[in-house]
């Protein structure tokens, strides 16, 4: 409800140096028009006929696909080889998409017709999902003061794509101790309703729990948790603080929760409180997190 997106991912794709691309999602959307097509060019001076392929908007570093759930799914998978694949498939040929690559989509949040919810294939390929709220009262004094006076400056570039790229491949060297991988494993296992160590909670309200894709995006976004608080390390803190964002948009509920006004963010809470911490953490400052 804010609708704060298109500010906020201008700003920060401006930040960082990027190509900032958007696609207002519609019911009459077309996936060519998110990839691109083929057209037909005609050379006038040596008459020849060929196709020659346009990039959509898919095409650039910071992509936000706003109202994504406004249009039919058809046209929202359009995004997913993009996604996973960084490519683009149209007439025989593959097109790679630019390095980095980052996509961001805004969901309406009022039921109405016209609407279509995002299918799971769609939903697994971002890594989170962020609810943002209200502004408070100091934000929204400042929304106002700020936005209706001068035209603010623009803000200048703080990060380069060649400098990001670096950095990822920092952010994957990050080393995670086995106690903490054993954690994600205990952690991701337990949202599985046939799992036998599966709380008895998980077993009443869980549709269909996560896979170990999504293992694998909570082990990334810890280690970018601890690598950007300038931590040589994951830790417990990083698993805990991930998992509602990474995990809210993968477990499914079934009628039995929603009728209880259970959400999938409370269910993985009762699941960090509900987990054991089962080994011992070997490293000094792991010791120290877990006393904490």
């Amino acid at each position: 409800m804010p609708r704060p997106a298109k500010t906020l991912i201008r700003t920060l794709a401006a930040s960082l140096s990027l190509e900032f691309s958007r696609i207002q999602f519609a019911p009459d959307l077309m996936p060519s028009d998110i990839t691109g097509t083929d057209v037909m060019y005609d050379d006038r001076t040596t008459g020849e006929r060929t196709f020659k392929f346009i990039h959509g908007p898919l095409f650039g570093n910071v992509l936000l696909a706003d109202e994504i759930n406004r249009t039919p799914p058809k046209t929202q998978a359009a995004l997913l080889e993009g996604m996973q694949e960084r490519q683009v498939s149209a007439g025989g040929k593959r097109y790679a998409l630019p390095d980095p690559f980052f996509v961001l989509a805004t969901q309406n949040p009022i039921e109405q017709e016209g609407t279509y919810p995002p299918p799971e294939a769609q939903l697994d390929r971002f890594l989170m999902k962020i609810i943002i709220d209200y502004p408070s009262a100091e934000e929204e004094r400042q929304i106002y003061r700020q936005s209706t006076g001068e035209i603010l400056e623009a803000p200048e570039p703080v990060l380069f794509a060649d400098e990001m790229l670096r950095l990822q491949k920092i952010v994957r060297r990050a080393p995670a101790s086995d106690f903490c991988v054993d954690y994600i494993t205990a952690l991701i296992r337990a949202t599985r309703r046939n799992e036998p160590s599966a709380p008895q909670f998980v077993k009443d309200w869980v549709q269909r729990g996560v896979g170990p894709r999504d293992g694998q995006s909570l082990m990334t976004a810890t280690r970018a948790r601890a690598a950007l608080d300038g931590r040589p390390e994951v830790s417990i803190e990083d698993i805990g603080a991930m998992a509602v964002p990474v995990l809210r948009h993968r477990i499914v509920l079934n009628y039995n929760a929603e009728s209880q006004g259970e959400t999938p963010a409370t269910v993985i809470v009762r699941l960090l409180d509900a987990v054991p911490l089962t080994s011992k953490p070997t490293d000094a400052r792991l010791q120290a997190v877990f006393k904490s």
